[in-house]
């Protein structure tokens, strides 16, 4: 069992910037892969961004590429993501999720993942 908690959202300006953290309870961090999604109202939820469990491999959704960077810290059992150049099209809720993985790529679909935080809200204005 892993227990993931976001923490970071808020209300910003477009063009601002937000740091979101996800800090895991697993025993071996670096067993998990970890992932970003986002779900905004009345929208399914979409992939955001993703990292192996090295922390070597990750990708992007197009939409956040060149704007978003994706980074995790052993040490603190810890996943951020890095949000610059916020646009309102990036207000939803975040979530973070963990997959279990001995390869040292990563996923980004949702069906894949084995566990997930309660979310945090990210409000873009204009």
């Amino acid at each position: 069992q892993v227990q993931l908690v976001e923490s970071g959202g808020g209300l910003v300006q477009a063009g601002a910037s937000l740091r979101l953290s996800c800090a895991a309870s697993a025993r071996t961090f670096t067993n998990y892969a970890m992932g970003w999604f986002r779900q905004a109202p009345g929208k399914e939820r979409e992939f955001v961004a993703a990292i192996g469990r090295s922390g070597l491999n990750y990708g992007y959704a197009d939409s956040v590429k060149g704007r978003f960077t994706i980074s995790r810290d052993a040490a603190k059992n810890t996943i951020y993501l890095q949000m610059n150049s916020l646009k309102q099209e990036d207000t939803a809720v975040y979530y973070c999720a963990a997959k279990a993985s001995s390869a040292t790529g990563y996923y980004n679909t949702a069906a894949t993942y084995d566990w997930w935080g309660q979310g945090t809200q990210v409000t873009v204005s204009s």
